[in-house]
Parts: structure tokens; sequence; C-alpha cells
């Protein structure tokens, strides 16, 4: 009985079969490229399933209060722990209006700085500047609630809401009592956070814009002034995406806020007035949430803001992407 010899096309066989499984994970068919593919992919798949397990995790321990409240949760506005009443709007309200008020005042700042910065400044100028924009966003959130409650709040009762109050009083928003303590304060230091953010991506996003559109504009006999124009309007989705992304920013913003914007749960149509967002209602009252139902629905209002972050800075790239890749698209083919 002859022994079983494989013969040369059974060996090319194997080989071949060896070679196309190295070829499915890397080009080169090389085995520690393959097994270097195989890690990465499973670095990045790790990264998914945390952020499906947070949100299973949230879900399955927000049941209790969804159960119990239903789309009313989103629109009760009785926030009582005690009765085992709770409704996420004044939460709500206050987050949108203190993040509307800070990109009011930080858009057209950080529009300017990053103008002046691409478009105007010499080198030895605008790196300097560069740099401590970006050190505004190296702070602590809780320094800035510190100084927010020292210096920022006596600043705005004395020398800000006053006059105001005086000039635009006849308005709602400008009326009540004036402590230094409430949504106007909270929308400010929101400002002052987000604007390093906006300045560096709108920055950025000038940057990308290619020099050819400068130069185009310049031979036509257009100003500066003009030229940035035409750079602003090339750059539009990414500036756009720059300020949602500064949104995400503001939305999701914890001790700072918590520590100027009052902490009362109510709506209320003066900006003196003290107020809550989601993200303070969560850092102030988690601690002391004992009861299951108690506990659940604040895990909810978590829950919604981890949405409404994570859909906001979606956005936000996917404008700042639409900018970014037909420059590199454009750098790849000259």
């Amino acid at each position: 009985m002859q022994p079983n010899i494989p013969t040369p096309a059974a060996q090319y066989g194997a080989s071949a079969r060896r070679w196309n499984w190295r070829r499915a994970l890397s080009s080169t068919g090389s085995t520690g490229d393959a097994v270097f593919r195989v890690i990465l992919f499973l670095c990045a798949m790790l990264i998914l399933l945390i952020v499906v397990s947070m949100v299973t995790m949230m879900a399955a321990n927000a049941m209790p209060s969804i159960r119990r409240f239903g789309f009313g949760f989103l629109t009760g506005r009785d926030w009582n722990p005690v009765a085992d009443s709770f409704g996420a709007l004044p939460f709500i309200y206050g987050t949108i209006v203190s993040s509307i008020i800070a990109l009011i005042i930080a858009v057209p700042l950080s529009l300017g700085v990053a103008v002046f910065l691409v478009e105007q400044a010499p080198r030895r100028i605008a790196r300097p500047i560069a740099f401590l924009v970006e050190l505004l966003a190296a702070i602590p959130s809780v320094v800035y609630g510190l100084w927010g409650i020292f210096v920022l709040a006596p600043f705005l009762r004395v020398y800000v809401e006053p006059p105001l109050q005086k000039w635009f009083g006849w308005l709602p928003l400008f009326q009540g009592r004036i402590t230094g303590i409430g949504l106007l304060t909270g929308g400010v230091i929101l400002a002052i956070m987000v604007t390093p953010i906006i300045t560096a991506v709108v920055r950025d996003v000038l940057a990308a814009v290619p020099v050819s559109q400068r130069e185009a504009a310049l031979a036509l006999g257009a100003t500066k002034w003009e030229t940035t124009r035409v750079v602003l309007a090339n750059a539009a989705s990414g500036i756009a995406g720059a300020i949602v992304l500064g949104l995400g920013r503001a939305i999701g913003e914890t001790m700072a806020v918590t520590m100027v914007i009052g902490n009362v749960p109510q709506i209320s149509a003066s900006l003196f007035e003290p107020s809550y967002t989601i993200a303070s209602v969560l850092a102030s009252n988690f601690s002391e949430a004992t009861d299951e139902l108690y506990l659940s629905a604040l895990i909810q209002i978590g829950l919604i803001l981890f949405l409404v972050t994570f859909m906001v800075n979606g956005v936000a790239k996917l404008l700042v992407w639409s900018v970014t890749r037909g420059t590199s698209g454009t750098a790849r083919a000259t």
C-alpha cells in the first residue's frame, strides 16, 4: 500500500488557499499586515460596541420612567421627586435658551477671530493669538464656573443687567429680578467656552479653501474684503458645521453652567431668572436619587442628552467633511 503523499497540485492548492487568506486581509499578502489589520478592526468595533452598550444600558434603566410617563415626560413642567412627578420641559427649555445665547455671542466673535487669523494677520501675530484661543479650550470647566461666580456674575449684575432692564425692560426677556445668576449668565459663560472650538474649526475650514480661489478673485479686481467674502461663501457648509459643533459642546456643558445658572426648574421668559439645563440637573440631583423612579427619570434625561449630542455632533462632522473632502481631492489631483 502506497503512502498518502500529497501531489504537487494539492500542495499548490493549499498554499494558494493560505495566500488567499492573507490577501483577503492585506493587499501585500504579509501575515504581519493581516494581523495588524485585524487588531485595528477589533479596536474600531470596540468603540462601536461601547456606544451601543451605553445606549442600551441607559434605555434599559430608563424603562420605568418611560413606561410611567411616556411622551408626557418631555412636555411635563413639574419636577417633584417627593410626589413622583417628573417632567423634563424646564430642563429642555433652559438648555435651548442658554445654548442660543451662547451661539449669538460666540459665532460673530469666532468668525471674526478666524477670518483675522487666516486672511489678515501676519504669521508672527497669528500664531500667538491662535495659541491663546486654543488655551481657552484647555481651561477646566470648574475654573470657568468659579470665575463665573466671583467675577462674571457680579459684573453682569452691576454693569450689564441694569442697563438692559432700563432700555429694554418693556420686553419680557429683560424683566424680573436682577441677581447676576440666571440664564443670561449661563449663556455668557457658555459663549466663552465654545468660542475656542468654533474658532479652531472655522480657521481650519478657511485654511482648507484652495489658494487659487483667492488668487482668482484678486485677479478679477476684487478687494481684500470681497475676496474674504468669496472664501466665506466656499466654506459656508464647514462654518455651519463648526457652529453646530459648538452647539453640541454648549448643550453638554455641565459644571460651569451648574454653578451660575441658578438651578431652579422653572420656565420663565426673563433671562435674568434662574433656570436649569439637562446637564446641570444630572450633576445636581444624581447623588440624591435613591428612589428607583427618580433614578430612572434622571437616566432618561441623560439618554435624551446623549442622543441629542450624538446627532448634533454627527451633523457637524458631515458639514465639515463636505468642505475638507473637496479640498483634499483637489490637492491629490494637483
